[in-house]
C-alpha cells in the first residue's frame, strides 16, 4: 500500500494523479503541498490510498526515487 496525491484543476469534478507514490500519508501531503506552490490552476486537493509501490519519498525536505 501507499499513498498518492490528487488535485482538481478545473470545474469538471474529476481528480488527477502523477505517477508519485508515498509510504506515508505524511509524504504525501508535503508533495501536495509543494505542487500547490508551483501549479496555479489547482483547485481543490487531496491523499488517498493506493495499492501501487512505494516509489518516492521525502527526504532532507526534497523528493527522492526509491527503488522497490
Amino acid at each position: 500500500m501507499s499513498w498518492k496525491i490528487q488535485v482538481q484543476t478545473d470545474n469538471t469534478g474529476n481528480w488527477y494523479s502523477n505517477a508519485l507514490r508515498f509510504a506515508t500519508k505524511e509524504e504525501a501531503q508535503k508533495s501536495v503541498a509543494d505542487l500547490m506552490m508551483r501549479w496555479s490552476s489547482v483547485n481543490e486537493t487531496r491523499v488517498v490510498e493506493s495499492d501501487d509501490p512505494v516509489n518516492y519519498a521525502w527526504v532532507d525536505g526534497h523528493l527522492e526515487g526509491v527503488s522497490s
